[in-house]
């Protein structure tokens, strides 16, 4: 095996390893960690999404993608089923924003992202509330905790990255 094969395949293990650890601490603290219920529609309150937010601005977007559709779902398969099909395009259309091509998480691009992210999760939300129960004027209500989850999420993004980037985490962490 020649040296560049051998790195390319421990770069593809590591991230198949970041990635399912990165999923199995969003379904952690989307279903268990500051998971607090809301309305009667079976939503919550949780900060999984800033874990969303870190893998897309770590990792490459197919990975972040996955990690958040897998750590989404299997929160909402967990706790309150009938959203799961919903949260898996939801987790994966807010890693869209972000962008995991700079040397640091938080950068002009990405310090921007929450605030897209958080629009494109309540109207998505809204709108699978909307079909799930027969009603556009009903989930108006729950726009209120889609923007406390979605904007407590940004607001604990921006510190953890800021605070990973001071430690120059992901040079580390890319560097072989």
């Amino acid at each position: 095996m020649t040296r560049n094969h051998l790195e390319k395949r421990t770069l593809s293990i590591s991230l198949l390893t970041i990635t399912g650890l990165f999923a199995a601490m969003i379904t952690l603290m989307t279903a268990y960690i500051c998971h607090i219920p809301y309305g009667s529609n079976g939503g919550y309150i949780h900060f999984g999404d800033t874990l969303i937010y870190l893998a897309a601005a770590l990792l490459p977007r197919p990975y972040a993608l996955t990690a958040a559709a897998i750590g989404g779902g299997l929160a909402d398969l967990l706790t309150a089923p009938m959203w799961a099909p919903a949260t898996i395009i939801i987790k994966m259309l807010i890693v869209l924003p972000f962008t995991s091509k700079t040397p640091k998480l938080l950068n002009a691009h990405n310090l921007v992202a929450p605030l897209i992210s958080l629009m494109i999760s309540a109207t998505g939300y809204y709108l699978a509330e909307g079909l799930l129960f027969g009603s556009f004027i009903a989930p108006i209500a729950s726009l209120s905790g889609s923007a406390v989850q979605s904007g407590g999420s940004a607001v604990l993004f921006l510190l953890s990255a800021s605070a990973l980037d001071r430690m120059h985490f992901k040079n580390k962490l890319w560097h072989f």
